[in-house]
């Protein structure tokens, strides 16, 4: 936490020598001289030395609020926090106490207990946005955090240490080494920092072997690292040149961050040069440098034209003059009234960084935004839970076009002031999987049948079914067949190349199941089963009906024959009879010749719809064959004879009787061959059908 103070104020590494406090009598102005020269660290012990000596309570109350800002200036939040609410206590009047108090307790995830002191501050300071900002970012980040992103998140423990180690970067475009900043022991520099307590930074290394482990940091050599403060570097993707931070110490003399570069020569850097366009009244920090070498991005505190307390620029690389060019401010969609720090250009141009000034989970957010044009960039979006957390959050790198990288953090699980963070997207992975089974007595699974699988995206996949009947499309190596924001529909089409489902005992189905993964955001599967209809000795289908003694189709009856209309398309090999039956009312050769009648007015309504003649058979059997009920397993129950449905009806209603008879006028299929060719069909089929619109009919 304590180098994030160094980001939001001097930006990282403003450095000074410390003032021998214990030496001075008025400890009060000792210490405000501290804070006015950055010494947090040296100003605490200070200021608590003046509030022995402090008499009065307004007097008392202000060294409290000081200590706090001291507290908060290093990032220790949870110090930060009790002492401002000491100087609350203490009556201390200026209401920004309740400001940062809110700070702290949303720093340390306590987002409602901070709610109630934004809200405070806002009732005190109504015409301050931070009050209202502060209110709805406690409301977001708890949203954001019950309703995480699919990043994974890890802490590169063998890469950090006790001490600080932050704002990572590939050193090469192999993306096999790693150049870090770190105050780890081991710097070159090994002078304690009055500012924030540490180590002065380094710039350290880590190589990456085979097996993907990282080495053992080491701090490289000068003249890079020096014995004065260097870190936050950016390497370009040649590899030969290294951006960095460096901060100048000298004695009685402060000079600010600047803005380094170092050239590859052989395997070695060679001398660290300023950048032209450095001024020392400007603190620079946080070099970003683009995939093609020609813009740096960075961090500027104090220059002229900023928005807020540190601002991200950028600058152009001329090559005739082999200078950089004046820099510009990337503009208030960017760049707040807060910290807006640590850019990082993407490959694909994205630009993120970090910042206090936009809505947020804590301190420092990861934010990204969107290249609108020529140096242009907005549509600003918070990287959410887990990228960002209730802590600071900063320097994200990302390797090359990949969804994955590193960034810096001091979320709970860090081991030191701040650490090392992988983060990684996972692929966004789906299945689509069922079982197909027989829609009969049976219900037994279904092996060696064909489910085709057609994208939105222009896809088409075949699979079969296994001997459980289960078929799957999920990722297999590095095919995936179910793509993110892509729909599908699945249907059951045959056997195999040479194997209708008809001569597998089974008729084809129209029947199709849509699915969407457009807008999922989390690795799902979706199932859908099948059945199919075995061809049997009679196959009901939906009651044909007709008025009694008549023959003529009722309206009715067209949308029931519509769905053996639809079979027999499905099914272009099978020929079928059509036969209809009656009740035992009427004498043998009346039922016999109006069930003929029937079924022939079946036939004769499929034909007018485009089925061949010769593919039906129509077929009367009168009263002769009485419905055989059957339960779920196929065994015989009863028959509708005459006698069973007068002994069933016997002192009931009509209305009863008249649904048995119903039950006996019916109309079935079955099927007589399977090896129907129209005459009429092309001799060669092509081997590719063309590409479907999702929703339409799909051929064998």
């Amino acid at each position: 936490m304590k180098i994030i103070s160094k980001f939001t104020l001097g930006l990282a590494l403003t450095l000074l020598f410390s003032v021998n406090a214990t030496a001075q009598k008025n400890f009060f102005k000792d210490a405000e001289k501290a804070f006015d020269n950055y010494e947090y660290f040296n100003a605490i012990e200070l200021y608590k030395k003046a509030y022995t000596k402090a008499k009065k309570k307004e007097e008392k109350a202000l060294i409290i609020f000081k200590t706090a800002e001291c507290y908060r200036k290093i990032g220790d939040v949870k110090q930060s926090e009790a002492w401002y609410l000491k100087a609350i206590k203490a009556n201390y009047t200026e209401p920004v106490a309740k400001l940062y108090l809110a700070d702290a307790k949303k720093a340390q995830e306590k987002y409602n207990e901070a709610l109630i002191e934004y809200n405070n501050y806002k009732k005190e300071m109504p015409s301050d946005p931070r009050g209202e900002d502060g209110a709805k970012s406690c409301e977001l980040a708890q949203k954001w955090k019950d309703n995480a992103t699919r990043y994974k998140v890890e802490n590169m423990t063998l890469l950090n240490s006790k001490d600080p180690d932050f704002a990572p970067t590939y050193a090469d475009k192999k993306y096999n080494r790693l150049y870090f900043t770190s105050m780890r022991p081991g710097a070159t520099g090994g002078t304690l920092d009055p500012g924030i307590g540490e180590l002065y930074s380094d710039i350290f290394e880590t190589q990456m072997d085979k097996n993907g482990k990282w080495s053992t940091p080491t701090a490289i050599p000068e003249p890079v690292n020096t014995k004065d403060n260097e870190g936050l570097t950016s390497v370009t993707k040649k590899g030969d040149m290294l951006f960095f931070t460096r901060c100048v110490v000298e004695k009685n003399k402060e000079f600010n961050n600047q803005l380094w570069v170092a050239t590859k020569k052989g395997n070695a850097w060679g001398d660290p040069e300023k950048l032209n366009f450095c001024v020392d009244s400007v603190k620079y920090s946080a070099p970003s440098i683009s995939a093609d070498g020609t813009t740096l991005f960075f961090c500027a505190r104090n220059m002229p034209g900023g928005q807020g307390e540190n601002d991200i620029w950028m600058s152009k690389y001329d090559k005739k003059g082999k200078t950089w060019g004046n820099p510009t401010n990337l503009g208030t969609e960017i760049n707040g009234s807060g910290n807006d720090v640590n850019p990082f250009i993407h490959d694909d141009g994205t630009l993120y960084f970090s910042s206090n000034g936009h809505l947020g989970m804590g301190g420092l957010d990861i934010f990204r935004a969107e290249k609108k044009g020529e140096d242009q960039w907005g549509n600003v979006t918070n990287m959410k839970y887990p990228i960002n957390s209730a802590g600071d959050d900063f320097g994200i790198v990302f390797e090359g076009k990949k969804e994955r990288g590193y960034l810096s953090s001091n979320r709970e699980g860090t081991h030191g002031a701040d650490d090392i963070w992988s983060f990684v997207l996972p692929p966004l992975l789906f299945t689509i999987d069922g079982v197909i089974t027989d829609c009969g007595y049976s219900k037994e699974t279904i092996e060696g049948v064909t489910v085709k699988l057609v994208g939105s995206d222009g896809s088409s996949v075949e699979t079969k079914t296994d001997a459980a009947g289960y078929y799957k499309f999920a990722e297999n190596g590095a095919l995936r067949y179910v793509n993110p924001n892509t729909s599908y529909v699945i249907t059951v089409i045959a056997g195999d190349a040479k194997t209708s489902l008809a001569k597998l005992g089974f008729l084809n189905s129209s029947e199709k199941a849509k699915e969407t993964t457009v807008g999922v955001e989390e690795a799902k599967t979706f199932k859908h089963d099948f059945c199919l209809s075995p061809i049997i000795k009679e196959m009901r289908f939906p009651d044909v009906l007709y008025d009694l003694n008549k023959s003529d189709l009722r309206p009715e009856s067209r949308d029931s024959l519509d769905f053996l209309y639809q079979t027999l398309i499905d099914n272009p090999t099978i020929v079928i009879e059509l036969s209809s039956h009656t009740d035992y009312r009427g004498s043998d050769k009346a039922n016999q010749i109006l069930s003929e009648a029937r079924a022939k007015s079946c036939v004769e309504y499929l034909i007018s719809k485009g089925i061949p003649a010769e593919r039906m058979v129509a077929k009367g059997y009168g009263e002769k064959r009485p419905l055989e009920v059957k339960d779920a397993a196929g065994n015989l129950m009863f028959t509708l004879t005459e006698s069973y449905i007068n002994k069933t009806t016997k002192g009931k209603s009509k209305e009863e009787f008249e649904a048995l008879m119903q039950k006996n006028r019916r109309t079935v299929f079955s099927v007589l061959r399977k090896d129907y060719v129209d005459p009429n069909a092309p001799k060669e089929q092509p081997k590719e059908q063309p590409k479907k619109e999702e929703g339409e009919e799909e051929g064998e």
